[in-house]
Order: structure tokens, then C-alpha cells, then sequence
């Protein structure tokens, strides 16, 4: 618990760098800012919006993550969508996303294709709680756990 309480909001993201190996390639992230915040679904469920521009591999972005509860655990998965826009196109684009993840969390996020060619990365509890550790997420993930009921 002592451990876990002076990691949280312990790095900022604006000006955090790392380089990571995702899929057998190097590549170098460098954050320029980002932010979460609470939001309300369709359906009236209570979403996590993060967000976080980036540049991965000279490549600056803007990544977004929604996490929400899914199943009859309440588990929380985070879900984004490459986009085919990207330079590179979506499989690049992906790779880079997943390779932000890993900087920032230490865990690479599953990486999923769906049935209509869109490429779809997942994140879980142990993801959420890597970004726990940077200042301007830890209070919004921290008040979207406590309101969906950990």
C-alpha cells in the first residue's frame, strides 16, 4: 500500500520519454501532454476518457482510451481504435498506440482485429493502474473507481 501510494501521481506526463520494444521494434515516445476525465455514456454508463498527444517514432498524435465496466465481474477494460488516417495507415498507427501504452504502464495492450477491418487495442485494471503514476490522471481514474464500484 506504501508503495503503491508514492507511485501515484509520482511523473507528469508532458515532457516523459522512454523507448520501448513492441512486436521486435524500438520506438521512441515522447509525451507533450494529456488528461482524463469523467464522462457519461449512451447508455448512461460513467466513462474514463483519457487523452494523451504524443509523438511516437517523430509521428505526433493525439491517442484516446475510454475505459468503462464490462461483464458480471465489473471489470474495467479501456478500448481504442487505430485510425486509418494516421500516417502509416491503421496498422501503424496501432503499433505506435500500443508501444505509448507500454511506455507509460510498462504492459503492452491487447491488439485485436474486428469483423469490419478496424484494428482495436484493449487495456485493463493493471494498465489504469501504470497511469495512476502520472499527475494528470490519478485523481480522475481514482474518482471513476470509487463511483463505479471497484
Amino acid at each position: 500500500i506504501v508503495k503503491r501510494g508514492k507511485e501515484r501521481a509520482s511523473l507528469e506526463l508532458e515532457g516523459f520519454e522512454k523507448e520501448v520494444e513492441v512486436n521486435g521494434r524500438k520506438h521512441k515516445v515522447k509525451v507533450i501532454g494529456g488528461g482524463a476525465e469523467l464522462d457519461e455514456g449512451r447508455s448512461g454508463k460513467k466513462l474514463l476518457r483519457i487523452r494523451i498527444t504524443a509523438e511516437v517514432d517523430g509521428v505526433r498524435s493525439e491517442y484516446r482510451i475510454t475505459y468503462s465496466r464490462r461483464g458480471a465481474d465489473n471489470a474495467a477494460v479501456g478500448r481504442a481504435y487505430a485510425s486509418a488516417e494516421a500516417p502509416g495507415g491503421k496498422e501503424a498507427d496501432a503499433e505506435r498506440l500500443s508501444a505509448l501504452v507500454k511506455a507509460l504502464t510498462g504492459k503492452e495492450p491487447r491488439v485485436y482485429r474486428i469483423d469490419n477491418g478496424k484494428i482495436m487495442m484493449e487495456c485493463y485494471e493493471g494498465h489504469l493502474e501504470g497511469f495512476t503514476r502520472f499527475a494528470e490522471l490519478a485523481d480522475a481514474i481514482e474518482e471513476w473507481l470509487e463511483e463505479t464500484g471497484r
